[in-house]
């Protein structure tokens, strides 16, 4: 079973560059993490202040060992989130046929 995580920002006012950039060296890492499927990085087609991180992992495990590296912590919570409006995160499981969990 995968596990998912979508996270939503609002980047403050003419932070949006600073933001991406800072994300496009995280999503370089996490692409390289045990576990990591996939780490993409969107910017909103009609707000650019709107940023959602699609990342998917093998377990859940794996996304704590992902909040635990130097470069989450550096990277995110040093210096993206201070460049935020607002933040929300995702955690989700995918649902198999039916409904039923994958």
């Amino acid at each position: 079973m995968t596990y998912v995580v979508v996270a939503r920002y609002r980047t403050l006012p003419g932070k949006e560059d600073e933001v991406l950039a800072l994300l496009d060296t995280m999503a370089e890492a996490s692409r390289q993490e045990p576990g990591n499927r996939q780490y993409r990085v969107h910017r909103g087609a009609e707000d650019p202040r709107t940023v959602v991180l699609y990342e998917e992992y093998d377990a859940e495990a794996d996304f704590d060992a992902h909040c635990a590296t130097g470069h989450f912590q550096d990277l995110v919570l040093g210096k993206v989130v201070p460049l935020l409006e607002h933040r929300e995160v995702l955690r989700l499981t995918p649902r198999g046929p039916k409904g039923a969990a994958a």
